[in-house]
């Protein structure tokens, strides 16, 4: 079983800058793809950034590109997510996700991952 832990989360401004992270105990955790979701009050879980096993390829929802930028440290066992020019709107509780693949057909669906974390929340003031 893989147990994923995120940390990083608080309260910022907007404009201000966060970066979360994602520890996993898998021992396969450098051959798994790996991926950040987000919740909003009262709202779905969706999709913010994508990372494949080597890091070699990213994807990012349009409302977080250019502002987000997800990377992974294989030797460490972490997932991160650098949060930049924060907004009222990325106010949330971030999610971090692993799936048993490396490589994803369809890395935006949650269906392709198979553990979960608690999450981490994230406050944006305005």
């Amino acid at each position: 079983q893989v147990q994923l832990v995120e940390s990083g989360g608080g309260l910022v401004q907007a404009g201000g800058s966060l970066r979360l992270s994602c520890v996993s105990s898998g021992r396969t955790f450098g051959r798994s793809a790996m991926a950040w979701f987000r919740q909003a009050p009262g709202k779905g879980r969706v999709f913010v950034a994508a990372i494949s096993w080597s890091g070699g390829s990213t994807f990012y929802a349009e409302s977080v590109l250019g502002r987000f930028t997800i990377s992974r440290d294989n030797a460490k066992n972490t997932v991160y997510l650098q949060m930049n020019s924060l907004k009222p709107e990325d106010t949330a509780v971030y999610y971090c996700a692993a799936s048993n693949q490396g490589l994803l057909r369809t890395p935006k669906v949650e269906y392709e991952y198979n553990y979960w974390g608690q999450g981490t929340q994230v406050t944006v003031s305005s």
